[in-house]
């Protein structure tokens, strides 16, 4: 295969490879800081955060950090939706020399206490409306900062003018902070001197938790460097600057939201429009009010927009980029899109272990349902997963890819990180698990997964870990998840259940509300089917592919 083939459509004045900055992450706030202190930093509800108010109330938690004991690589949890405080958070927790453990805002109990336990965090922070998860999950009160979303605004209260329906209750929703926590007004309220900031780029910077083919997610260890390059990266491949304005829907706990959208817009010196939940009328005001340029999210966002009886009245004319990842946009909403608004759809591709992308669509050359070609000073090559062999152009094989963008390993896991790894033509090689083909121009296009992953609306769901934690229901013998067809989520998640004597009466409803309370909503099953056994190899093993390929042929 020729690496290079994709080289001909590579866009103008985008160099092919970049070092990393030397810096941390935080350096890049308190530049635009000192450049554009006057300029939108966050919008949330309508209040506007400058990038010097930002830097400001940055030093202000980073101090009470200190003044909590946080040091150098201590872990830090932070899990809630979009918000300014969770930009607050994750530049503090930097500031303070200490490493970002993000967490999906509708994890449960039990998904919590692998995390808390794991990571060996020192603090979480959240929201009040999720305290009482965190508090079931272990973590004691006196570890815990926690804020209601709607503080950060004038009186602490929205009116909901403009909000959609149902958003003020839940914003303005009077929750009584538990005993022994500290409360967000209090930490921002700290005078004491911020931590010298002694980490740079080969510093740990984040630990986000991924799952995979066995039961618990395991966290991937990011230096700043490697985080650094993908956000400067997608400045220039973007072509990004300080006058952009971003929709920042797509979560911020998620490796894109986080790095692509958050990190990304702040290092440019761009203003950030952050919505706490999707809703596509009130996206597309935001769109329309903010004069909003650039919106990365997932396919499923721009086909509720489009699907919208308001449609015709969206103002959507000062967009200049739009696209995503996470799923492949069907072609007929990508049609759609470039008829109605002259806009192109650029699909991407990476992972939580290479910092989001690794593969994306040039801006002049995009090309529909594909992951792209190789990022900038990505390595990419499709290689037979058991021979290793590179394989020739339009041959589906496993995906790899090396670059400063992967991360260094899975936290405690020397195992689980020698696995991920190979040596390749003399280097090493990071395995996506991903199955695809190159075509003759360079372009990556996705077949099939060599992991057992549901890849519903762009939200990744792990078989593993959803058995995992439904055998923990007492009227389950034995479980297996596989994938069935969605017509909207693309593929939703199917739960083949036998269950255990004596539960014979368990319901389909009983178990998917047990499951709503015990794992995050996009796991639960859709589809549960009860049977009297399932199919295993000789060594007693479940085989889901025969699950898997039966429900296939029956689609």
């Amino acid at each position: 295969m020729n690496s290079r083939a994709h080289h001909k459509f590579w866009p103008a004045r985008v160099p092919h490879a970049i070092s990393p900055p030397a810096t941390a992450l935080p350096d890049n706030l308190l530049v635009n800081a000192r450049r554009f202190p006057q300029r939108p930093a966050l919008v949330f509800l309508g209040q506007t955060t400058t990038y010097a108010e930002l830097a400001a109330q940055v030093e202000r938690l980073a101090a009470w950090l200190a003044g909590r004991g946080i040091k150098r690589g201590d872990r830090v949890l932070v899990g809630m939706q979009n918000c300014p405080q969770l930009v607050i958070a994750h530049y503090a927790i930097l500031s303070a020399n200490a490493v970002v453990v993000p967490v999906n805002p509708m994890n449960r109990a039990a998904e919590l206490r692998h995390l808390i336990e794991d990571s060996g965090a020192v603090l979480a922070i959240t929201s009040t409306d999720l305290s009482a998860e965190w508090l079931s999950a272990g973590m004691a009160a006196q570890d815990m900062l926690v804020t209601r979303l709607a503080e950060v605004l004038p009186g602490g209260r929205t009116d909901g003018a403009g909000l959609p329906a149902g958003w003020a209750d839940w914003l303005n929703a009077d929750i009584a902070l538990p005993a022994g926590t500290t409360c967000w007004a209090e930490a921002m309220a700290c005078t004491g001197a911020p931590p010298v900031m002694e980490v740079g780029a080969d510093d740990l910077a984040l630990l986000p938790y991924t799952s995979g083919t066995t039961g618990h997610p395991k966290g991937c260890m990011h230096k700043h460097s490697s985080l650094q390059h993908n956000i400067f990266a997608g400045c220039l491949w973007a072509n990004g600057n300080h006058e952009d304005v971003i929709l920042g829907v797509v979560p911020m706990f998620h490796i894109t939201g986080m790095v692509v959208v958050m990190h990304g817009t702040l290092a440019c010196g761009a203003a950030l429009v952050l919505m706490p939940r999707w809703q596509r009328e009130y996206a597309a005001r935001l769109i329309a009010a903010h004069r909003v340029t650039r919106w990365t999210n997932i396919p499923t966002m721009v086909i509720d927009l489009l699907a919208s009886p308001e449609v015709d009245s969206f103002d959507l004319s000062s967009m200049i980029s739009i696209g995503g990842g996470g799923a492949a946009m069907p072609q007929a909403i990508a049609e759609r899109l470039w008829q109605r608004y002259g806009l192109r759809y650029m699909e991407g591709y990476g992972l939580t272990e290479t910092a989001a992308p690794s593969h994306s669509n040039p801006y002049d050359a995009p090309k529909q349902q594909c992951l792209g070609v190789p990022y900038l000073s990505c390595d990419a090559r499709v290689v037979d997963p058991d021979t290793l062999r590179e394989l020739p152009v339009g041959e589906a094989g496993e995906i790899i890819v090396r670059g400063p963008m992967v991360f260094d390993g899975y936290w405690r896991r020397p195992d689980a990180t020698e696995a991920a790894f190979i040596e390749f033509d003399g280097r090493r090689f990071f395995r996506t698990g991903d199955i695809g083909f190159v075509d003759a121009d360079g372009y990556f296009f996705m077949t099939d997964r060599l992991k057992r992953m549901i890849n519903a609306s762009g939200f990744k769901v792990w078989p593993a870990e959803v058995e995992n934690l439904m055998h923990a229901h007492p009227g389950i013998a034995e479980a297996c998840i596989i994938s069935a067809p969605d017509a909207y989520r693309g593929e939703t998640v199917k739960a083949v259940v036998v269950k255990r004597a004596g539960h014979e009466s368990l319901t389909e409803e009983q178990l998917r509300d047990w499951c709503r309370a015990n794992m995050a909503v996009y796991k639960v099953p859709a589809l549960i089917e009860f049977v009297d056994t399932l199919p295993k190899s000789g060594a007693g093993k479940v085989m889901w592919r025969a699950l898997q390929e039966r429900e296939k042929a029956k689609a």
